[in-house]
Parts: structure tokens; sequence; C-alpha cells
């Protein structure tokens, strides 16, 4: 048995003349370890828009993006002992994973290998159909997989903290940083205000690096201490050697030499964008001065909770837009067009 929630979903890759179109998915009946969510809002993730564009590799078609998901229970399995209905839920970017191997069995389970995480859309589950996303009325995840928002985050600010929240939170956590650590964020959208806001609140000394200064009184507002323009050929002769930890949140190709070289001794470039093309990487960067360069992917439902309950803690929530279902296709126009501050939420009730 199923049940047919409303949707917006695509059914080629998107494109002006081939939007996402509102239907209907079908969701499984509640099993004994699951939990039904309504869905009351959905962000909007750069990833959404790759993903069914088809820029990251095989979609299975139709689609429901959506894996920054916030709402109410509506039901809960027989064996559920976490949740009960009511409950102000979230769901990230997975909705399960093997549980067996040892990433699983440490918490980490977005890297999961056997054989991976089991996305939250474009995934294909266990019961072998096709995940759908969270641009829809409900959802049914197992509780293993589902997150509870505090009382004092609103569920729409709440939304984008499932992907873009964690996103950053985790390489600051996992590379120290705070009081005493300057980090610098490379690009101030939806991941890069994120980091900010982290940051800050973590007690490091921030900096943003963007490509002009149009955005620096928000960058400032938002937390940073410093705000440089990389479009300035002297803003990496004045910065040469000055940061702990770089956040990359843009996936924009970029001259790796600049950007390991504002690093200090032992520091950390952290790469959280996907750059189209590949980048060379000059050894002697990384040799002269015993730097690294990382990557980092969301984090595990632990630590993804940790998060929540550390921004109710310290009021961290993202500069939101919150849109209608109907205007999702000119929302991710907008995002190529990098017009909007910071991210778009769709409101499920207009579904």
């Amino acid at each position: 048995m199923t049940t047919t929630v409303n949707a917006y979903a695509a059914t080629q890759p998107w494109g002006s003349s081939a939007p996402l179109t509102k239907t209907t998915v079908e969701r499984r009946d509640v099993g004994p370890n699951d939990v039904a969510i309504d869905i009351k809002f959905a962000g909007i993730c750069h990833s959404d828009l790759h993903t069914v564009s088809g820029e990251w590799g095989d979609v299975t078609f139709p689609m429901t993006p959506g894996h920054e998901i916030a709402g109410i229970v509506t039901e809960v399995g027989s064996d559920v002992t976490r949740y009960a209905v009511g409950d102000r839920v979230g769901v990230g970017c997975f909705v399960d994973s093997c549980r067996e191997c040892e990433f699983c069995q440490a918490g980490e389970e977005q890297y999961c290998n056997n054989p991976g995480m089991i996305g939250t859309y474009n995934g294909t589950g266990r019961d072998g159909k096709p995940t759908q996303g969270g641009y829809s009325d409900a959802i049914v995840v197992d509780e293993n997989y589902v997150l509870r928002i505090p009382d004092s985050i609103a569920l729409d600010k709440a939304a984008p903290l499932l992907c873009a929240g964690i996103t950053l939170y985790s390489p600051l956590r996992h590379w120290d940083a705070g009081p005493g650590k300057r980090v610098a964020v490379i690009g101030l959208g939806g991941l890069g205000h994120m980091g900010v806001k982290l940051a800050h609140a973590l007690g490091a000394h921030v900096t943003v690096l963007s490509q002009s200064l149009k955005k620096m009184e928000d960058g400032l507002r938002l937390g940073a201490d410093e705000y440089f323009a990389t479009s300035d050929p002297d803003t990496f002769k004045k910065l040469r050697g000055s940061f702990d930890l770089i956040l990359n949140t843009v996936s924009a190709n970029l001259n790796m030499e600049d950007y390991l070289g504002l690093l200090r001794l032992d520091g950390t470039l952290v790469e959280l964008g996907m750059p189209e093309n590949p980048m060379p990487i000059p050894a002697g960067v990384l040799i002269f001065g015993r730097r690294r360069l990382s990557g980092s992917l969301i984090g595990g439902i632990k630590e993804t909770q940790e998060m929540l309950d550390f921004c109710a803690e310290h009021d961290v929530t993202p500069e939101i837009e919150v849109i209608e279902a109907s205007y999702v296709n000119e929302a991710y126009e907008r995002m190529l067009a990098s017009d909007v501050r910071y991210r778009f939420v769709i409101d499920n009730s207009t579904l």
C-alpha cells in the first residue's frame, strides 16, 4: 500500500523548456520503524539544481528534489521510540545507509561505503524504489534518519540547516574552529553566509573572501570581522599566510596556488563546492608551508542533531526568502544569477 501526495518534479533534465511541474508521488505506508512527516517547508539547495540539470551524473526521472525538510510528525510506527505525533522534525540529505560499515557505526553515515548513503532524492531505497524529496506534501522516513528541531528555531529557518547548516558546521568542528583561530570563508552565498554565522558563533576570527565588495555590509552584519575582494590582487599579498582554516563554498575553478598561499603553517583549505573542471594543485605551496587541501561532505545524524542544538543555543539561523511552490522554476533561474540572499525556502502549504 502507498499514499499519494502532491509534489513538484522534474521529468527530464531541467531547463527553460523542461521546468519542474506539479505532479504527485507515492509514499510508502508507515512501517514499524518509520515516521510520517507533514512537510511544512523545504529549502532549495544548489545541489537540487545541479542534480535535476543532470550535471552530477545519472538521474532517475521523474524526480522530486529537496533535502532540506522541516515538518511535523503525523504518524509513527509501532516500534518507534524517538518521536511522537506532533513533534517538530527534519530530514536532511540522506534517508538511510548500510548501518554496518565502520563509518555508519562511527556515526559518519554520510561516508557509508557499503555501497553508500541513500539520498533523500535520486537514490534507491531498500524497497528498490527511487527516493523522492521534499518538494512534496509528506514523506516517510526511518526514525534513525530523522532529526529533532528545537522549539526555538522556526520551521522555515530550520529547513536550510539540514544541508547548508551541517555542510559548514561539520568542517568547522572537525578542524577545531574557535577562539584563537582565523577562519576564511570563500563566497557569501547559501553556504557561505552560514559559514560566517557559525564560525562567528564558535568564537573564531572570520574573514569573507568574495569576488567583490558588494555584499560587504551583509558579511559584516552576519558576523565577519573582515571582508576582502578577491578580484583585487593586493588581497592575496596582504593576506598571505593568514588563516588556519579556509572553507571554499563556491563551485568555480579557482587559482589554487593563490588561495592555498593564504594558509598559515599547518593550515587547511576545505573544498565544499564541486568545480566543473579539475583544478591543478601546485605541490610547492603545500610542501613549503605544510599546508593541507581537504574536502568535507555534510555530517552524520549525530553531528547534524548537535548542529541543530548549537544553532538553537546561539540563535544561528539562515537568511531566507520564502516562496510559493509554483515559483520554484523562477527560483532556480534566480539561483543561477546569484539573485538570492541567501536561501529560498518553499512553503509547502502552497503545493
